[in-house]
């Protein structure tokens, strides 16, 4: 999971695969996720393999960094991929189960 630094990336990443935050705190997310996106690929198996964390209060908002990240996955990829945002809680719980929390110094 790559995330902004308002993020609960500690207590998050404590309970992931890797057990404690990757911190890039000299990079934003998009320039994490093209270097990622450039090396995995994304999981097929999944209906929509990028999700965001929706902003509170307003669930229907795409920021611009969420725009950004898609635009790189498709960069990186054969296919149109689909995108779908996750309230606040939800994504929390899910990116507990990730492999790690990569915290970026995205705002």
């Amino acid at each position: 999971t790559i995330v902004d630094s308002n993020f609960p990336a500690d207590s998050v990443a404590s309970t992931t695969v890797h057990g404690e935050v990757i911190r890039l705190d000299g990079a934003g997310i998009p320039e994490v996720a093209s270097a990622i996106f450039s090396v995995f690929p994304l999981d097929s198996f999944i209906e929509a393999p990028i999700q965001y964390m929706q902003v509170v209060g307003e669930p229907e908002t795409m920021l611009e960094v969420h725009k950004d990240l898609h635009k790189i996955a498709l960069e990186n990829a054969d296919r149109e991929w689909k995108m779908d945002s996750v309230e606040r809680h939800s994504f929390y719980e899910q990116s507990r189960k990730t492999y790690a929390v990569i915290a970026t110094a995205e705002r």
